[in-house]
């Protein structure tokens, strides 16, 4: 198993802990798919895919229905991806993506964040690099073998596949989404859910009195109705 597998395994999903806020996240990804790319989902592949996650947190059909009608309205607002990057006490790198419809206010609120906790907010290009970009699509286990899969998805740019109790689970660089997506969809193996992850190159181990120091930003920054996810390089237990 490589690093994607640890990553995996020990990332606490803190984003979708309570549910109305999971739902108040794939609801911007529903509302930057139709703005990008229509609302018919047969025509729009981002689409399909962020309806595929709504599925998979359990986001009723009828939720699902109304924040695309409501994304069609021309006057519903779009939200821009915007990406800050920092560093916690301890040294700890910090890469945070939000979706905003006011940049001033998720600038001022995570720079307060990051003051609060005596960690310091940094300029683009600043901890990106120590992060690797990561696309990842759990799928349908049923009749499939995760070697076989493997095998058959490395020319799609698949570098890693396992299994877990909820699927087969692929992971490869950000830019193949689009072919794997693609060649899923063209077997029609069934998609329960993907995404995009950013997963540490390196990670720091800090005592529980300074992992405790880091949380407290962490914590903050994923409370924020405009994150829409928090990375950082600090040693995660997989407990």
């Amino acid at each position: 198993m490589g690093r994607a597998f640890e990553f995996r395994k020990a990332r606490k999903m803190k984003r979708w802990a309570a549910m109305s806020k999971a739902f108040t996240r794939i609801g911007k990804d529903i509302v930057m798919a139709v703005k990008e790319g229509g609302p018919d989902p047969a025509g729009n592949s981002r689409l399909r895919a962020v309806i595929q996650n709504a599925k998979a947190v359990n986001m009723p059909k009828d939720n699902i229905e109304r924040a695309i009608k409501k994304a069609s309205d021309k006057n519903q607002g779009d939200y821009k991806e915007v990406v800050f990057e920092g560093y916690a006490q301890h040294g700890i790198a910090v890469l945070v993506e939000t979706a905003t419809d006011n940049n001033t206010r998720t600038v001022a609120n995570v720079r307060s964040y990051f003051n609060k906790c005596d960690g310091s907010l940094g300029t683009s290009g600043s901890v990106v690099f120590m992060f690797d970009h990561t696309c990842n699509f759990r799928i349908n286990s049923e009749g499939l073998d995760p070697e076989e899969v493997e095998l058959e998805f490395i020319d799609f740019g698949a570098e890693e596949v396992f299994a877990d109790d909820d699927g087969i689970l692929i992971y490869a660089p950000f830019e193949s989404f689009g072919a794997i997506q693609a060649e899923l969809e063209a077997r029609d193996i069934e998609i329960l859910s993907s995404g995009f992850e950013r997963i540490p190159q390196v990670t720091k181990k800090l005592t529980p009195e300074q992992a405790a120091d880091v949380e407290k930003l962490l914590e903050k920054l994923d409370d924020d109705d405009d994150v829409q996810n928090v990375y950082h390089t600090m040693e995660e237990s997989a407990e």
